[in-house]
């Protein structure tokens, strides 16, 4: 009898361990986004779907944030593994640009990968009369949250322009969502949003307003003398009764981590990204543009060596 008891408890310690391994091996990983009508939530929440099913023990969530500059100080104070960020806040942040919003150099961010490109993307309500950049003047205009990626381009383009926050009517600084909904109520003339083509906010507003998609004219967007921005055009039709080519200027979006996450879990997250790209693909359009052979271009922070163990052994680096 006593045998038995020895090894019921034998059994029972062991499994109390297993289970505390476990426990201690479980990887979390939380996922900074941005506002839930934008592009960086689905994709920070079919991300977390990739790293649940593929990453042994990971637990991955994605949370709701104000977008790039949180993201990136939230990188660095180790309140997350994973960001999605704009090109030119991530190279703003790498250099401890405090305007932007990043008191002191983040020196802990590493790069993951290269995503898709923002449009900056101005839409007004067709009835405010605005036509064109100059006529923003005297309008009420929403530039995204305050320091949020989006802001940081509103700011560079309107300076490119001619133009400041002193010159509009009104200056909101909003979730795109919120944003649309007060245009719809006829509280605000104008948007900028940055994101990725076809963002369910414009779409959303489109059916239910007369928009008009403003230009960043080609000498516009060479003004704002970054060479994260480039200059492009939004295609004809991307949004309902959008019947032009509209140019504008695109900025790289980057997925990002830190120093602290581990080179396994870097090389796990890299890796599940890719081998699960049709996920990613199905969240939004705007991922159809990740593409493995540019995950390492353009990248303004060094890249984590768990990422560049996984580009070495595809062949994307050397």
């Amino acid at each position: 009898m006593r045998i038995v008891r020895w090894v019921a408890l034998v059994a029972a310690t062991a499994a109390a361990l297993t289970s505390t391994l476990a426990l201690a091996q479980q990887q979390f990983v939380n996922i900074l986004t941005g506002g839930q009508a934008g592009i960086y939530y689905p994709l920070g929440v079919a991300l977390s779907q990739i790293y649940s099913k593929a990453i042994p023990n990971a637990k991955a969530t994605a949370q709701v944030t104000k977008a790039s500059a949180e993201n990136l100080n939230l990188l660095q104070a180790g309140r997350g593994e994973l960001a999605l960020t704009l090109g030119d806040a991530l190279s703003d942040a790498w250099q401890g640009k405090e305007e932007a919003g990043f008191k002191t150099k983040l020196d802990k961010l590493r790069g993951l990968s290269a995503t898709y490109s923002n449009y900056i993307q101005i839409v007004a309500n067709a009835d405010s009369g605005i036509r064109t950049l100059a006529d923003l003047k005297g309008k009420r205009v929403s530039v995204g949250a305050a320091k949020s990626g989006t802001e940081l381009n509103a700011r560079a383009v309107f300076k490119a322009a001619g133009l400041s926050y002193s010159d509009l009517a009104k200056t909101e600084y909003l979730p795109f969502g919120e944003s649309v909904e007060l245009i719809k109520n006829r509280q605000l003339d104008a948007t900028l949003q940055s994101a990725g083509l076809g963002v369910a906010s414009i779409r959303d507003l489109a059916t239910s307003v007369k928009i008009v998609v403003v230009a960043v004219p080609a000498d516009v967007v060479a003004k704002i003398g970054d060479p994260a921005y480039q200059a492009a055009f939004i295609p004809a039709g991307t949004y309902e009764g959008q019947t032009a080519d509209v140019a504008t200027a695109v900025i790289p979006n980057f997925l990002v981590t830190h120093s602290g996450v581990s080179d396994e879990l870097a090389y796990q997250m890299t890796k599940a990204l890719y081998d699960n790209i049709d996920t990613m693909y199905a969240a939004h359009n705007a991922a159809k543009a990740i593409k493995r052979e540019n995950a390492a271009k353009g990248m303004p922070v060094p890249l984590h060596p768990g990422a560049a163990r996984y580009y070495r052994e595809v062949g994307v680096i050397k």
